[in-house]
């Protein structure tokens, strides 16, 4: 089991420690690190974590393995870096940065440093999703034309804060909740964009945000995508590929539908899991040295650079080439 220090603990710092607090056997919580102890008192002493104020605090103790980043977007490139010279390994919540060139920096920071770098794009780990990938890989729907995805849901509304709507901190609407999980699944099986054309569409301001957030892509591999995401209306997730012989939906965690020329729709339901659990899981065995960590850094960068350029269509009213 390896030992990891929580940094933030709001809402998703929260949830990463119960993911897996007291019930994992690959990872386990002992500090948590936090700009207001007093705030978080009554959560620290329930999970038995030590809490200290400054990150420096657990980069310099031995006893600590992995620090475990739920942090403001813009503090994740220094952060990763500062684990990166203190030889810790590092997982942190998406986006992994705002640009790719900071993306770049964190990657080769971690490389150098001969550390796991990890990242929350935990949608990934839906089962349904994870059989998507599969039927994908081994070619089951022959060469790949097209894919489409919307991650839509209603926590801008629900779970306002002002981060949230900080184009520094959350630009292009839905793009940095909910929809670059969407680009995660479709770089793992598309590849790297090429280029992309973005529209954002705002209805109401915050706290309440009504917008939405259209983008057409054109990936590296010749495969064509559009993603979609709507804030706010209640929680939506789809990714459906489309091949020469056939196609797949992944609808939610456990419900895939796979389509084939002459025969009706075949629906495959799975198991629920916790998939972030399951991606703070593979991080810990990747630490570990029992398995690779299943998103790779040149992905991880993919992604990124497909975050930030949309987010540059967005502004510029065009097309971007990346």
């Amino acid at each position: 089991m390896i030992t990891a220090a929580i940094v933030g603990l709001g809402r998703w710092g929260q949830t990463l420690v119960n993911a897996v607090q007291g019930k994992s056997d690959k990872l386990r919580f002992t500090h948590a690190v936090s700009r207001d102890p007093t705030r978080v008192r009554d959560f620290t002493t329930q999970h038995g974590l030590a809490t200290v104020g400054a990150l420096d605090a657990v980069l310099g103790d031995r006893g600590i393995d992995a620090v475990v980043l739920a942090t403001p977007h813009s503090l994740h490139l220094d952060q990763i870096v500062m684990a990166a010279h203190a030889r810790k390994a590092v997982f942190c919540e998406k986006p992994l940065t705002l640009t790719k060139a900071k993306a770049l920096r964190a990657t080769a920071a971690c490389r150098d440093a001969g550390i796991v770098l990890g990242v929350g794009t935990d949608k990934r780990f839906f089962p349904a999703m994870d059989a998507l990938a599969r039927l994908v890989a081994d070619g089951e729907l022959g060469r790949v034309l097209h894919i489409e995805g919307n991650f839509s849901n209603e926590v801008a509304a629900g779970l306002f804060s002002p981060w949230r709507d900080s184009p520094e901190e959350s630009p292009a609407g839905g793009l940095t909740g909910t929809g670059i999980h969407v680009l995660d699944s479709f770089v793992r099986m598309a590849g790297p964009v090429r280029r992309l054309h973005a529209q954002l569409l705002s209805h109401k301001l915050a706290p309440d945000p009504l917008d939405t957030l259209s983008v057409m892509i054109e990936f590296e591999s010749g495969i064509s995508g559009m993603l979609g995401a709507v804030r706010s209306t209640p929680a939506y997730w789809r990714v459906h590929v489309f091949g020469r012989d056939g196609s797949a939906e992944a609808l939610g965690r456990t419900e895939l539908i796979v389509r084939r020329g002459g025969k009706e729709p075949e629906h495959r339901l799975f198991e629920p899991v916790d998939s972030v659990r399951a991606n703070l899981e593979a991080f810990a065995d990747a630490v570990a040295g029992h398995a690779p960590y299943p998103i790779s850094p040149r992905e991880m960068i993919d992604v990124v650079a497909a975050f930030d350029g949309i987010v540059k269509s967005v502004a510029a009213g065009r097309a971007i080439d990346l």
